[in-house]
């Protein structure tokens, strides 16, 4: 048989047969005086059992070593370790599949994603009061509003489960009192004022006031004082770290009612 009708009858390319005398898995028949090679029905035996490993998702290196005579491993023992990296594949697609049909369940429930999203459904909820708020508010949204949905979707997804689970706890408790969300965006308003304002300005102790107050004392009490002090001292801002980042976020008066804002907060878990 020459290249094409053996590569017909076992339903592959004659590159794909080509392919695999380049890796070793057939070997190379004899040739006739012409140059053109010359198979026989073991060559066809023999690619079609490359075909059936390879459809049973072993990699050509794996059906190299099945058919090595002695060197390589075993059938059973490289199928057993396909069926294992199979079975790893369907865990990973079942929850790929159900973090998916949360997205979708949220986008439902919602009326669409957040654009911060995807987050947990209890971080989408509060992401949707706060749409809700703002709707019924006159003019458009605080930017500091988006911000801090941007800042709360960036810790959910640096913090475990757990960790989350708390944060998602500490924010229901600091919205969970009636007007909270309202005066909430008050102080988005507060802070959108001093966008272009000098960090001298006196409307940076208001804001920052207004937002200290926002901080139940269930929120304050979960933090050590230290680590208070510490967000709030004269080189968070300066430090290269995440607080610095933060701080970076906002234009120099915000950063600073929010840093005093965290003094404040120190103050009271002293």
């Amino acid at each position: 048989m020459r290249i094409g009708e053996l590569a017909g009858l076992i339903g592959i390319s004659t590159r794909a047969v080509r392919h695999y005398h380049h890796l070793g898995l057939l070997p190379e028949p004899e040739r006739r005086a012409n140059g053109y090679r010359d198979y026989g029905l073991r060559d066809a035996v023999a690619l079609a059992r490359v075909r059936r490993l390879t459809e049973l998702g072993l990699g050509l290196d794996e059906v190299r070593d099945v058919l090595a005579d002695d060197a390589g491993r075993e059938l059973h023992e490289v199928l057993d370790e396909l069926d294992a990296d199979l079975a790893r594949q369907e865990e990973e697609l079942r929850v790929r599949r159900a973090r998916l049909a949360a997205v979708r369940r949220q986008a439902a429930e919602h009326g669409g994603l957040p654009a911060e999203g995807p987050v947990s459904d209890e971080l989408a909820a509060l992401f949707a009061e706060m749409a809700r708020t703002s709707a019924a508010r006159p003019g458009p949204e605080p930017a500091v509003a988006s911000k801090e949905r941007e800042v709360l979707a960036l810790l959910e997804s640096m913090g475990g489960e757990e960790g989350n689970q708390r944060m998602v706890e500490l924010l229901g408790q600091t919205t969970a009192a009636p007007g909270a969300m309202e005066r909430a965006y008050e102080v988005y308003g507060l802070l959108d004022a001093l966008v272009d304002a000098g960090t001298a300005d006196p409307r940076v102790e208001e804001a920052a006031r207004a937002l200290a107050d926002c901080i139940p004392d269930s929120m304050v009490a979960e933090v050590s004082a230290e680590d208070w002090a510490r967000a709030a001292g004269p080189g968070a801002e300066t430090d290269g770290g995440f607080l610095a980042a933060y701080y970076a976020h906002f234009a120099p008066a915000q950063a600073r009612a929010v840093r005093r804002a965290i003094q404040l907060v120190a103050e009271r878990a002293r």
